[in-house]
């Protein structure tokens, strides 16, 4: 009540990067109570752990790369309750991303267009940053090959494999998982080049000779329907570091949303948040019935803004799931009562653990 009353039509007054860079800010000055914060906001119920390859991670809600790209506040972000804290992108060197209008709400449909760029400080600055931080939640971390800007001449594929290699040996240390961008939709090279199954299995390949000893997964295009699905998981075919899927947002506008056209037409990026749910929930439902699901697990994002958001993609094989734009909406309260009410439906139903209901509605 007091955000959605008070402090965000005060935040929405703002440009939407500059009211995303003071919560970044705050954030990065409250890391000190951080361990106060948790107490009050975490659900220790024994019905949301999830373990995934030697992984605890406390609640399956976890929170999206693109909110903390460098990792600057993630000790704050912790203590509102999630289960798991991803940031980035992180390149190899440091980005600007694009240039700037590059975000923008849409509030008729409680979601945001993002054509951020990728912008990051860069593998060193964030190594060294992460070094004086532990967290209580798994922190994974998410690559990609450094956009440098407009007219900056095209990268060869070695060179965008190398630097995906090179940040994976540079960022591992310091994460409990890593999550491959293979589909920024917001880059020229980001958003097509593993379209190209040989360009997938040259990456693989070149990131196992890093010999990754902590769980991968590849964030891959929601693009290309069933064959796309196959193609990604035939690469991941006996690449054993592979622990899982993720589906980034599509570069196209979603069909049905409520803000008028001619508000988002000319505007540029992928739209976040609830208009991102139904090709996200097709992805997910798909890929889980074509996985090995001894092998792999799935995490869900896309318009993730209530429990009943979170059950729904978990039912449909999601593992775990990721959330960012209902930060914006509804406040930083929104983690602990969606992971409360994902506890309240898992009770109702007669659930033991969230894990005995992953795919149930997919199959």
């Amino acid at each position: 009540m007091i955000y959605t009353k008070l402090i965000r039509p005060l935040a929405f007054r703002l440009n939407p990067e500059t009211a995303h860079h003071l919560a970044i800010a705050a954030g990065a000055r409250l890391g000190w109570a951080a361990g106060a914060m948790r107490a009050t906001t975490c659900v220790d119920d024994i019905r949301l752990k999830v373990d995934v390859d030697g992984l605890r991670f406390p609640t399956p809600i976890g929170l999206a790369a693109g909110f903390d790209k460098s990792g600057a506040a993630i000790s704050a972000l912790a203590g509102l309750g999630f289960g798991a804290i991803e940031i980035g992108s992180v390149s190899v060197d440091p980005s600007q991303g694009n240039p700037k209008p590059r975000l923008w709400r849409l509030p008729d449909d409680q979601g945001i267009v993002v054509h951020y760029g990728l912008p990051n400080d860069g593998v060193a600055a964030i190594a060294e940053r992460l070094t004086r931080t532990r967290l209580p939640v798994p922190l994974g971390i998410n690559l990609v090959v450094t956009n440098r800007g407009p007219g900056s001449a095209p990268l060869t594929a070695d060179q965008i494999i190398g630097e995906y290699a090179t940040a994976a040996s540079a960022m591992a240390p310091h994460a409990d998982y890593l999550m491959l961008n293979l589909s920024c939709p917001n880059t020229v090279d980001g958003r097509d080049f593993f379209a190209d199954s040989g360009h997938l299995d040259a990456c693989l390949a070149a990131l196992g000779e890093t010999r990754p000893r902590l769980p991968v997964f590849l964030k891959v295009s929601p693009l290309g329907g069933i064959e796309a699905i196959e193609r990604v998981l035939a690469a991941a075919d006996g690449r054993d570091f592979v622990s899982g899927f993720m589906f980034n947002l599509p570069p196209v506008k979603p069909e049905g949303m409520r803000t008028p056209e001619p508000i988002w037409r000319k505007v540029p990026g992928a739209v976040s948040g609830p208009p991102a749910a139904a090709l996200a929930d097709f992805c997910i439902r798909e890929t889980f019935r074509r996985m090995d699901r001894k092998r792999y697990i799935l995490i869900g994002a896309g318009g993730v803004s209530t429990a009943q958001d979170a059950y729904a993609k978990i039912r449909l094989g999601a593992s775990l799931v990721q959330l960012l734009t209902a930060l914006i909406y509804e406040g930083p309260g929104v983690v602990r009562t969606i992971t409360l009410g994902l506890a309240q439906l898992l009770a109702r139903d007669g659930v033991k653990s969230v894990v005995d209901v992953v795919g149930v509605d997919a199959i």
